[in-house]
């Protein structure tokens, strides 16, 4: 099992757990972090939700290795997984509380900013990073990183694909308590269980309204990423990437 869930006092605590690959998002740990997602969403024990990453690591996105030696496994898994897992995020009748504990990128960042609270570890280190593989976004975030930063300063971080700061972050728009690493869980689980004591008929009905946008948005993703994964720059920028080689896009 590539995620770990831990229930306390109404809190479910879900923790991305391949901490020697950075929580890389390979297709076990999708599959895994679906079902997971969906069982705490189901189970009425459960009133609020901790989203985490395992070691020092949120998730560096994409597992780019997998995705180089087994490239069937991209055939329609913005669908099957990322869209599937964010919606959960943003529209399960419950409260999603992101500890960020550490490097978030790509996808990582959409699941988090897909979250309704936000724990950031002060040494979080955050980045789109599609564009470096001659991709663009999934996991809503061409729509929730525009909500936090404004359409203008959403472009720049897309389309230069720089890592940025949570302290810049902050300054931009995001969200949330910046905190020192060894603090974000225990925070997030302070916010967690004040959540769970809430009302959570009013919470559900909140965030289905917030998530109106963030649907239109994953299906459009879908349709865009599809036809950029089969493309020669998307596959020469993932094997340059690995190889920590600057790629050379040609458009095509």
């Amino acid at each position: 099992m590539n995620v770990d869930l831990r229930l306390t006092d109404a809190v479910a605590t879900v923790r991305l757990d391949r901490p020697e690959a950075g929580n890389a998002l390979n297709d076990a740990l999708k599959t895994d972090l679906l079902a997971v997602l969906q069982k705490v969403a189901d189970d009425p024990g459960v009133r609020a939700v901790i989203l985490t990453g395992a070691g020092s690591t949120f998730t560096v996105g994409q597992d780019l290795r997998e995705l180089k030696a087994h490239p069937e496994t991209a055939d329609g898994t913005v669908e099957r997984h990322y869209n599937p897992i964010t919606l959960l995020l943003a529209t399960m009748p419950k409260p999603v509380v992101a500890a960020v504990n550490g490097t978030c990128v790509g996808a990582g960042l959409g699941f988090a900013l897909a979250c309704d609270l936000h724990v950031w570890s002060s040494r979080a280190t955050l980045s789109t990073a599609f564009h470096k593989v001659g991709l663009t976004c999934d996991s809503g975030l061409s729509s929730t990183l525009a909500r936090s930063v404004g359409l203008a300063r959403a472009a720049s971080l897309i389309h230069l694909a720089e890592p940025f700061s949570i302290q810049q972050a902050i300054t931009w728009g995001f969200a949330g308590e910046v905190v020192e690493p060894l603090e974000v869980e225990p925070v997030a689980a302070k916010l967690a269980r004040r959540l769970a004591a809430g009302p959570t008929r009013a919470f559900a009905a909140s965030k289905r309204l917030l998530a109106r946008p963030l649907a239109e948005a994953l299906e459009a993703e879908a349709l865009e990423q599809n036809a950029l994964a089969a493309t020669h720059d998307h596959t020469a920028a993932v094997a340059a990437f690995l190889a920590r080689e600057e790629p050379v896009f040609r458009g095509r």
